[in-house]
């Protein structure tokens, strides 16, 4: 989430943002707009204490859900996955075997926990290899935007 700090956040911004402070509070780091692979972007997605992948996919309107034909590609790069969604949203939407999360621009709960499908040991460790390199780039170009452009 490379913001423009001179442009209002978009909903779905503001969501992640939500969602990633919560997540800190279950110890939880997390990034967004990670590329598990070409062709999937998620929102955000969460490392755990104990090494659990966790996708996120924040949306803020039905028609923002209604569009995403792309979801179900991300469960196989992920422990547990989750929607992060505002307290509007009409959540019957939502399938009922994926996570829930209620959130806003401060913070967010967890409404519901999906069943944990471990990934295999490999997949995790490239997809914590992919994290670890995201959450570096990000951090290299906080510190020095005219090195990463």
């Amino acid at each position: 989430m490379q913001h423009n700090p001179t442009l209002p956040l978009r909903a779905g911004d503001v969501l992640a943002r939500g969602v990633c402070r919560h997540l800190l509070s279950h110890n939880f780091v997390s990034v967004t707009e990670l590329v598990p692979t070409r062709g999937l972007r998620v929102d955000v997605m969460a490392l755990g204490p104990k090494g659990e992948i966790w996708i996120i996919e924040c949306k803020s309107s039905r028609e923002d859900f209604t569009s995403d034909q792309k979801w179900q590609g991300y469960l196989e790069w992920c422990d547990r996955y989750f929607w992060g969604v505002d307290e509007a949203f009409p959540t019957d939407l939502l399938p009922d075997e994926t996570g829930l999360i209620i959130a806003d621009g401060y913070d967010a709960e967890i409404i519901r926990m999906p069943d944990e499908v471990r990934l295999a040991g490999a997949r995790r460790k490239a997809m914590v290899q992919k994290f670890a390199r995201h959450a570096a780039l990000r951090a290299h170009a906080a510190r020095d935007p005219a090195a990463t452009q």
